[in-house]
């Protein structure tokens, strides 16, 4: 049976991590760093991410770990759902990355890991559309509905319609395109970061789609779809509110997000995701320094076990 939350994900601990030049440009959820050291920054992100599994293991959730390679530098490797997704008919899909420094991320020894422990039926590398500058940014890009086959995505250089139709029509998802905006107003650069779809219920920031008609069609089509749609202010989305996910263990639905996102919650926001999930709180004060947070760090694994 397919369900929209699993019980596994995919993590790699960075060795180099600091915030991307290559993608500061349309990433206004990243931060520059002045006054401290790549050195210091990636051990601050390691410890981070070694109490992230940690946790995420005490709550009975299965976290297939992998080490970064230290050549080439890679700094953004601690984001893995951005180059590859996991499907429940058994398929992979690798993806094509915006910013060079990206595209070493993806590791074929990763997917020969899944191997021994999941149907891997097919590999479907659209990595190549990098050379027509043509991208698609995993589940960066993509916020699946995966039980009602619904691919919502906000529009923008890391999410090209062409690519985002192909997709769609490979692996049988609807589309449901919008443009989302920041605060400072450029094109939010990954879907992810402003929209969270669990079992039953949503996190969207509503307020940062400006097309009126664009949003009540996103919020019309999830609770069409059973949703409830729990709306985030765009300072929320700021803070990283929108850039969770739904996993689950042997008690129940779990959300997964940050310290900092959670904080950023209303006590009545709380109230409702709680009538679906249980919070659980990772520290990731560094890691979000890169412009992603608790959602980027997880590759969710839908993959049929052996």
């Amino acid at each position: 049976m397919i369900q929209q939350s699993v019980n596994a994900v995919v993590m790699i601990r960075p060795v180099r991590f600091y915030p991307n030049p290559e993608t500061a440009g349309d990433n206004a959820f990243q931060r520059e760093v002045t006054g401290t050291d790549a050195i210091t920054l990636s051990s601050k992100a390691q410890a981070e991410f070694d109490q992230a599994v940690e946790r995420l293991r005490a709550e009975d959730v299965t976290v297939h770990y992998f080490d970064d390679t230290p050549y080439p530098e890679k700094p953004d490797a601690v984001f893995p759902n951005n180059w590859f997704s996991t499907h429940h008919d058994g398929r992979i899909a690798l993806y094509p990355m915006y910013s060079t420094a990206r595209r070493a991320e993806r590791r074929y020894d990763v997917i020969d890991d899944l191997r021994s422990y999941f149907c891997v039926s097919e590999v479907v590398d659209y990595s190549n559309y990098e050379r027509q500058e043509k991208f698609l940014e995993g589940t960066g890009s993509l916020v699946l509905d995966h039980v009602n086959r619904i691919a919502f995505a906000s529009l923008s250089q890391r999410t090209h319609p062409e690519m985002l139709q192909k997709f769609c029509d490979d692996f049988g998802y609807e589309v449901v395109t919008f443009q989302s905006r920041s605060q400072d107003g450029r094109p939010i650069y990954h879907t992810n970061v402003m929209m969270c779809v669990g079992s039953g219920f949503a996190l969207v920031g509503l307020e940062t789609i400006a097309d009126l008609e664009e949003r009540r069609a996103v919020q019309k089509r999830l609770e069409d779809s059973g949703k409830e749609v729990i709306a985030l202010t765009s300072d929320q989305i700021a803070n990283f509110a929108g850039n969770a996910i739904e996993l689950h263990n042997f008690n129940g639905k779990l959300l997964v997000i940050s310290a900092r996102a959670a904080g950023a919650l209303s006590d009545e926001q709380r109230t409702k995701i709680e009538r679906h999930a249980r919070l659980v709180q990772l520290s990731l004060p560094t890691i979000e320094l890169a412009g992603g947070s608790a959602r980027c760090m997880m590759a969710t694994i839908h993959l049929p076990l052996l």
